[in-house]
């Protein structure tokens, strides 16, 4: 196996020099460490990666804890927070929790034993235990895309309220007075929150609150099927569907086609999340979350807390959505209704 020494031999220079560029501490200059780095090539040389962490007590490793990685939005948010640790020496572990509480809790007790330096996390619910083990062991914490009743953390999310008050103003601005709210778990931030921007909406518009046709399900297609089948069979059908994330759409689309119905034409729908290029239903009118930024800065927050001397207060990071209206919206059939002057400005510049 080659040797620290085996590379000062081929480069020219002391081991205490290379172990300087090795580690990046101390001074070496341009052309010494182009000499290093080359017989470093050249001989395949592989750091003691292990021996560094013991001397430091820092293994240079994030965790990022999501709560369903096949959903586009958090595989976004991956690569946001794989970018930004690379970019600063730190490898990321995933993990995930399919929104269980006990999968979390299990994740958080072997990543405590495997010494990772930080977890970024995707919480399961709103009051987080994990959260509580982590600080009895000192791991810092940076929580991503949902609100903790504790606070006291590092956050990073979207303006979930506010961005489903958009969506269902839009809906409103086209005619609608019958919508239905498709919401994922009523103990998660992210639902409760866009269920709140979907009753501002008709509240502002004068709708009635026994009109509200508010379903709490799971962040799922199954869910989303499930809960589109319960609105059809409702004595008054909804003209449209505020679905409460992209895999909610997905199964409301699916018991929308199988009971025959055209979309917008029969059900307007609109999402909160958007697609990746590539991805099936590009028609859909969707709040997009800005997911690759979530990610880096949840990251970056993350890798300051690390380097600081001094301890840094709670921070929170709230970025804003954008509304996007494609083909998935469009006004209710049987309805001739004139949208108020405040409304039809928002028709006309949904961005």
């Amino acid at each position: 196996m080659t040797t620290l020494n085996d590379v000062a031999k081929l480069a020219g220079v002391s081991t205490m020099t290379v172990s300087r560029v090795v580690n990046g501490s101390g001074y070496a200059s341009p052309a010494v460490k182009a000499s290093v780095n080359r017989a470093i090539a050249e001989l395949g040389y592989m750091p003691n990666v292990l021996a560094r962490q013991l001397r430091s007590s820092r293994t240079q490793t994030l965790a990022l804890v999501v709560t369903d990685i096949a959903n586009p939005f958090f595989t976004t948010i991956a690569r946001g927070v794989e970018d930004a640790a690379h970019a600063q020496g730190y490898a990321v572990m995933f993990c995930n929790t399919d929104e269980s509480v006990d999968e979390e809790l299990d994740y958080v007790r072997v990543l405590i034993g495997r010494r990772v330096d930080g977890v970024l996390l995707v919480p399961a619910t709103d009051s987080s235990k994990s959260l509580e083990l982590l600080r009895k062991h000192n791991l810092p914490v940076v929580v991503l895309d949902r609100r903790l009743r504790s606070g006291e953390v590092d956050e990073v999310r979207a303006d979930s309220e506010a961005g489903a008050y958009l969506v269902v103003r839009h809906l409103i601005g086209l005619g609608h007075r019958q919508i239905a709210a498709l919401a994922g778990p009523e103990a998660v931030s992210t639902s409760s929150d866009r269920v709140s921007g979907y009753r501002r909406a008709l509240a502002e518009a004068g709708i009635d609150a026994g009109t509200q046709q508010i379903l709490f399900g799971e962040y799922t297609e199954a869910s989303g099927h499930a809960m589109t089948e319960r609105i059809l069979s409702a004595s008054e059908r909804p003209t449209a569907v505020f679905a409460g994330n992209n895999f909610i759409a997905f199964g409301a689309i699916q018991a929308l086609r199988e009971a025959g119905m055209d979309i917008p034409g029969d059900m307007s729908i609109v999402v909160f999340d958007d697609l990746p290029q590539g991805w099936a239903l590009p028609f859909l009118t969707v709040i997009s979350q800005p997911a690759y930024e979530i990610g880096k800065r949840a990251a970056e927050m993350m890798i300051e807390r690390l380097a600081s001397e001094k301890p840094i207060e709670a921070r929170t990071v709230v970025l804003q959505s954008n509304l996007i209206v494609r083909q998935s919206s469009a006004p209710p059939r049987a309805t001739a209704f004139r949208p108020a002057p405040d409304l039809a400005n928002l028709m006309e510049n949904p961005a």
